[in-house]
């Protein structure tokens, strides 16, 4: 019997199963193909083991790095109803059944990435044995795709580490690395990946020894008991709430199918974890986080990757605040930055931005100390340009004022080398209008990072007219390669995030201004499924830069741009927000806000604005899907796509409503103009004009995902 995907060999009493044999994909993944032959493969399995014909099964990858990534994402989505899903269900179930049932011994040889129905998959063995490899990763995520492990996975993962770490691990999607699976019970060896399959069948056929300690006997117990299990249940559904305050139904879903499931026959457990499957699986918010991954997963592709050039070390230019935390990128991987600025002061500052990024990794053990203090020595602070001659890519964050930042890039341009990449990390300026300060613009570019860097993820390339394609290919693949979310935008004010953030923030001080109070505001966005409410961000962001940003936007965009006197009143008043320690809020010298700030509330005025709560939402989001046709019009960008990864790694926007655009579309664009035209007459014509690009979509009885 002949396979394709998987490779089914017998050799000195062992039956061997590969997977990835003819993988052209960088993740070897389940397929429907993969799994009709996985099918196949465990059938065959079983009667060798009836007959004695082989004494044990080892699983493994022809892919180094790759065990199994899970399920391909395309199969979960091509499911369209809860019986079609039902059905595809009950047949993984019949494999993964069959496997745990084999009588012979068998083991997963897991080296790399052990994903979803990977993990499930490995579940269903006898033995778990994972490679030292940094890459091994073994976790189930499908909560992250608003639905639960459909393979068994949450009815055998509380068996093999127990039910509190089970929970966490699937209510989280968190990955398991290196010897922390040994720990947890999850992993039953660590073999060197250099002589893993060597040494795999004398640790298949050793028996257990391990016993377990008197502290795990207890709480094996304690698990049985019925008051226990409610209690654990109890405070995981607490935390459930209070993070996701209660907008994605996978992960209660997830608690209830473990706790209704306790104790019952795995044929009747199973049976409920399929239905729940089958739901979650058709919910809106599965579908919208589905949507994100393929969007995500499209912006990671670079043409011609291989030909381009390797970054081998950055060079920062400004060690404030975010010149630190771009060296801290740099050094994160290991790639040695010089940091330059004109004080020592200012380079302290920026180490120190540096180390508190690294210290948190090592307070929560994900880096040695060992690993700190050659990543913090990589970092080379100068207060010259000389060291500037070794970078391959140097990232301006200066001050954020044009005269400045041209009189840098002039001298810059002298001492690095002719195929050093020049970038700006400016938020608001001009990129054609910088670039005339240089003799090559065709090798500068935008390089916008967002605040704190270490963070958050996204990163916007900004081109203009000279702009050498391959410059912007290899900002692209620099960018995957430190783990960044990039765009590719044209310049314009505000280019594609803060363009169509201005909105959101102007209008939510327009509706201080009218007496809503800074309480309800902020609420309405929390509800709204936003990380922070608008007040909260500005003070992040910072008043003065508010101020500045605002002034921008209105000389760029016009009237509809308006900015409110709010903004500008605080900053006057030094109210400048977390940078400070005062803004619509307090902090104190963590950064943790302790409660609203009596100062502003003198400056509101002394009326009580009386809004429902749809109704601050829609005053809100509106004006920023207005400005997001616009930016389409303008070009700024080509598709609704490149929208919508912005908004949700830049803002936050909620995943679960699939990213800005993605939610006006599931609205009705029809009833979307509606509301602008109310609010046109209502409030202010010129804010809630409807843009032209919009009219003319509704028209044409388009989407924003027809474009």
């Amino acid at each position: 019997m002949s396979y394709q995907h998987i490779s089914f060999e017998a050799k000195n009493d062992i039956l061997w199963v590969g997977f990835g044999i003819n993988e052209k994909k960088s993740m070897t993944t389940f397929t429907r193909e993969t799994l009709d032959e996985l099918k196949r493969a465990v059938l065959e399995a079983k009667e060798m083991d009836q007959k004695g014909s082989v004494k044990g099964l080892i699983f493994f990858s022809h892919k180094p790095g790759v065990f199994l990534a899970g399920v391909d994402i395309s199969v979960i989505n091509s499911l369209k109803t809860e019986s079609e899903a039902l059905r595809a269900l009950d047949e993984a179930h019949s494999i993964f059944n069959a496997l745990d049932d084999l009588k012979m011994p068998t083991a997963a040889l897991v080296d790399g990435v052990c994903l979803g129905g990977g993990l499930e998959l490995a579940l269903t063995c006898k033995k778990i044995f994972i490679s030292d490899s940094t890459k091994t990763a073994l976790g189930l995520p499908e909560v992250m795709l608003g639905v639960l492990p459909g393979f068994g996975g949450t009815y055998r993962l509380p068996r093999k580490v127990g039910l509190p770490t089970a929970l966490d691990m699937i209510l989280t999607g968190k990955q398991i690395k290196g010897k922390k699976n040994l720990h947890l019970g999850l992993a039953d060896a660590m073999l060197p990946v250099e002589r893993m399959k060597e040494m795999a069948p004398e640790y298949l056929f050793r028996k257990k020894v391990k016993k377990k300690s008197v502290k795990e006997e207890v709480q094996a117990a304690a698990m049985d008991n019925f008051l226990t299990r409610k209690i654990i249940f109890q405070k995981a559904r607490e935390k459930v709430m209070e993070t996701s305050k209660g907008f994605y139904p996978a992960p209660l879903k997830i608690l209830e199918v473990l706790e209704r499931g306790a104790g019952k026959p795995r044929a009747d457990y199973l049976g409920m974890e399929a239905e729940a499957f089958a739901e979650l699986s058709q919910s809106i918010q599965s579908k919208n986080l589905q949507h994100i991954f393929f969007l995500t997963d499209a912006s990671k592709k670079v043409e011609n990757k291989d030909q381009l050039p390797n970054i081998k070390r950055g060079a920062v230019l400004g060690a404030g605040v975010m010149g630190g935390g771009i060296a801290w990128l740099f050094a994160q991987n290991n790639q040695a930055p010089i940091m330059k600025d004109l004080t020592q002061e200012a380079l302290e500052l920026g180490l120190k931005q540096a180390s508190q990024n690294f210290s948190g990794a090592v307070k929560r053990k994900r880096m040695s100390q060992d690993e700190f203090n050659r990543k913090m020595r990589s970092i080379e602070p100068t207060l010259n340009f000389e060291a500037m001659k070794s970078a391959d890519l140097l990232v301006e964050a200066v001050v954020e004022n044009m005269d400045v930042k041209k009189k840098v890039f002039t001298e810059i341009e002298g001492y690095v080398r002719p195929d050093c990449i020049l970038t700006s990390n400016t938020s608001s300026l001009s990129i054609e209008e910088m670039s005339k300060a240089l003799k090559d613009s065709g090798r500068f570019a935008g390089l916008h990072f967002f605040n704190p860097v270490n963070k958050m993820p996204l990163v916007e390339i900004i081109t203009h007219e000279k702009v050498r394609p391959e410059v912007v290919q290899t900002l692209l693949k620099w960018a995957l390669d430190v783990k960044k979310t990039p765009i590719v935008v044209k310049d314009g004010p505000g280019f594609l995030v803060n363009r169509i953030l201005a909105p959101y923030l102007n209008e939510a001080a327009f509706l201080l201004e009218e007496g809503v109070s800074i309480e309800t505001l902020d609420e309405a966005a929390l509800n709204f499924g936003m990380p922070m409410g608008p007040c909260r961000l500005m003070d992040e962001i910072g008043l003065d830069v508010c101020v500045k940003v605002g002034k921008i936007m209105h000389e760029g965009l016009g009237e509809r741009a308006t900015p409110s006197s709010l903004s500008t009143k605080l900053y006057e008043a030094k109210l400048l927000g977390k940078k400070n320690g005062k803004g619509f809020y307090l902090y104190d010298e963590k950064g943790k806000v302790i409660g609203k700030n009596p100062e502003v509330v003198k400056l509101l005025p002394n009326k009580k604005g009386q809004r429902d709560e749809m109704t601050l939402q829609m005053r809100l989001f509106l004006p920023m899907v207005n400005e997001a046709a616009y930016i389409l019009a303008d070009r700024i960008c080509d598709k609704a796509a490149t929208v919508d990864i912005g908004m949700i790694y830049g803002t936050g926007f909620p995943p679960f409503k699939g990213g800005l655009l993605k939610w006006a579309d599931q609205e009705g664009l029809d009833r979307i103009a509606e509301r602008l035209n109310n609010f046109s007459k209502e409030v202010s014509q010129d804010r809630y004009q409807i843009a032209p690009f919009l009219s003319m979509m509704i028209n044409d009885k388009k989407k924003f995902y027809d474009l």
